[in-house]
């Protein structure tokens, strides 16, 4: 049961937080909003393969989600509609259309960090999520141990103002 439950968790956390949101977790130093290619927001469909882990009980071999990237002013959301999970992303690269961005989920004595970086092209991007899951001891939070996984993901567009 503990198994499903972890699994049900990185499932709806693949870059959505199931805590709240921090207001200080946003754009990084030195990166404008304004260098985010417009075609990011929207919602994609969005496929992973595992390429790699230390840990494959932990991490599901192929998954699919759907994601949905917004701006409100400085800050980047992205939800999944179907968990109605939410997270402020942050920014870390804007080079063309290659993004880096990243979340990091503290729950229980554990701490789920995704980092994302894909190349958009148009309607479409592909990209690389690695994902960190560190347990921590309740009794004197030192590392327990490090599950880690790398995805292959696809992304395809699903809506938004450059799909018609």
């Amino acid at each position: 049961m503990k198994r499903f439950v972890l699994c049900i968790i990185m499932f709806l956390c693949l870059f959505v937080q199931i805590a709240n949101a921090e207001e200080d977790s946003v754009l990084s130093a030195g990166i404008s909003i304004n260098e985010v290619p417009q075609m990011l927001f929207g919602s994609w469909k969005v496929s992973a393969k595992l390429d790699d882990t230390n840990s494959y009980r932990t991490f599901k071999p192929k998954s699919a989600d759907i994601w949905t990237l917004t701006r409100a002013g400085n800050y980047i959301t992205l939800t999944n509609p179907f968990s109605g999970a939410e997270a402020k992303i942050s920014v870390k690269t804007v080079e063309g259309n290659l993004i880096i961005f990243s979340k990091e989920s503290p729950y229980n004595n554990k701490v789920l960090t995704d980092t994302v970086a894909i190349r958009l092209d148009k309607k479409e991007f592909s990209g690389i999520n690695t994902i960190s899951l560190k347990s921590y001891s309740n009794v004197d939070g030192h590392l327990i141990k490090s599950e880690d996984a790398r995805y292959i993901i696809q992304g395809e567009k699903l809506s938004g103002e450059d799909v018609l």
